[in-house]
């Protein structure tokens, strides 16, 4: 992938953090490496309709964008993803979330 060896601009960086979606998916990572969850919950409220529209726009909008970043690998054939060449970039940021959750709004992490 040709992103490898591009150092992503701090923009960039909080682009990708900008929607909980892919932040939750890349505080997971910090955690587990390969991320592979096969199961879906759906939130108690949560309708059907939305955790649809939330699994569509995880597979061609966070998804995606991640990988262009270089944040996370995504096997789109087994939807298997792991940390990506270019994570340690963002590992601080992630970080920092992660050591201030209880300082954050609720929405944040």
């Amino acid at each position: 992938m040709e992103n490898d060896a591009k150092q992503r601009t701090p923009d960039e960086m909080l682009d990708a953090l900008s929607h909980i979606q892919r932040r939750k998916l890349l505080l997971a990572l910090l955690v587990h490496n390969p991320q592979d969850d096969e199961s879906v919950v759906i939130d108690a409220d949560e309708s059907v309709d939305e955790e649809l529209t939330r699994l569509v726009e995880m597979k061609h909008v966070h998804l995606p964008k991640l990988e262009e970043y270089g944040f996370i690998s995504w096997n789109q054939d087994t939807n298997h993803v792991s940390k990506g060449p270019n994570f340690e970039e963002i590992r601080p940021l992630l970080e920092l979330l992660a050591d201030n959750e209880d300082e954050l709004p609720e929405d944040w992490v």
